[in-house]
């Protein structure tokens, strides 16, 4: 039971760090690279969290998930408190991976808590 524990907490850690990455080339891929407050915002919260997905991976603490779950939170509401809700592309991107950084994160710290849970 423990080792499926950990393995599935390293998952979601490197599910967390994908989703970095993908959110870090976003700007590109969507064509939203003129715009700043979106596109640093991307890159500064997918630096974020990839450094905290490679960090959990590393040694395991729970307030990295706690940050990602920040982070995921933050994509969620950046583009309103930001302001670049206009424009689509990046309004969804933030939407739709912080979504899956949270949900991620969130799962993480669940299954610290219950770790019964899922048996």
């Amino acid at each position: 039971m423990a080792i499926t524990l950990m393995e599935r907490k390293k998952t979601l850690n490197w599910i967390n760090l994908l989703l970095g990455a993908c959110l870090f080339v976003s700007p590109w891929i969507f064509g939203f690279t003129a715009e700043m407050i979106p596109s640093w915002n991307a890159w500064i919260v997918a630096v974020l969290l990839g450094v905290f997905a490679i960090a959990a991976l590393s040694v395991f603490a729970e307030w990295e998930e706690w940050v990602n779950l920040a982070l995921g939170l933050w994509l969620i509401a950046s583009p309103w408190l930001l302001g670049f809700v206009t424009n689509a592309n990046a309004m969804w991107t933030d939407i739709v991976l912080g979504v899956l950084a949270a949900a991620a994160s969130l799962w993480v710290v669940w299954d610290v808590h219950h770790p019964h849970a899922h048996a």
